[in-house]
């Protein structure tokens, strides 16, 4: 009887404990898909693809991240939201394709330019005073070429590529983003890192669920 006793205790117990591990998995799993989500629609990126590796082709794509960067954060000087920027990017493409183009061909280069404006995965990123989780966010492509070789990122709404460090909070919030937000993105002593680590892992498994 004891025995039994003792057995169906351990059952419970592990039951409870099973219980409580997916109560967490659940909640974590929720805040990692909101959190990634709501930043998401607050953020547009600029992503600069190079024709290849090779060490003309990154310089390349540096010059022409320098030309197109003047430009948007001239076209989103006064965008109020994310949908505004979006709709001014949008508006802007064939100009910014052209920039790209007279870049690469200023430069010597024949290679073909794209723009477009379009949802793509991006890992998560520590920039210079800020970090942001990673998952898939709206981004301005400029694809170089075959658009084989690295690439460069950064933020262009809110302009945090052209913020400085200490500007970083006041933009973000100025943008629309919440306290709540910036300072999690902004956390001084590197907390973070584990928080987008577990946002990571929940983009990882949805990607693998949905593909």
């Amino acid at each position: 009887m004891k025995k039994s006793r003792r057995r169906g205790l351990a059952l419970s117990l592990l039951e409870l404990a099973l219980l409580i591990g997916v109560t967490v998995f659940l909640l974590t799993s929720a805040w990692a898909a909101n959190t990634q989500d709501a930043l998401a629609e607050k953020v547009v990126r600029l992503h600069v693809i190079a024709n290849s590796d090779t060490e003309a082709d990154q310089a390349l794509k540096l010059k022409v991240r320098d030309a197109v960067l003047a430009r948007t954060t001239e076209i989103l000087e006064q965008s109020a939201d994310r949908a505004e920027a979006e709709a001014l990017l949008r508006e802007a493409l064939p100009e910014l394709e052209r920039i790209a183009e007279e870049t690469v061909r200023a430069e010597g280069g024949d290679d073909p330019v794209t723009a477009e404006l379009a949802e793509a995965s991006f890992p998560t990123k520590e920039y210079d005073g800020f970090a942001l989780p990673a998952g898939k966010y709206l981004a301005l492509r400029i694809v170089i070429g075959a658009g084989a070789g690295q690439n460069w990122w950064c933020v262009v709404f809110p302009p945090l590529c052209t913020a400085a460090a200490e500007e970083v909070p006041e933009t973000a919030l100025a943008a629309g983003l919440t306290e709540d937000q910036v300072s999690l993105i902004t956390e001084e002593d590197g907390g973070y890192v584990l928080k987008f680590k577990v946002v990571e892992w929940w983009e990882s498994l949805r990607e693998r669920i949905n593909g």
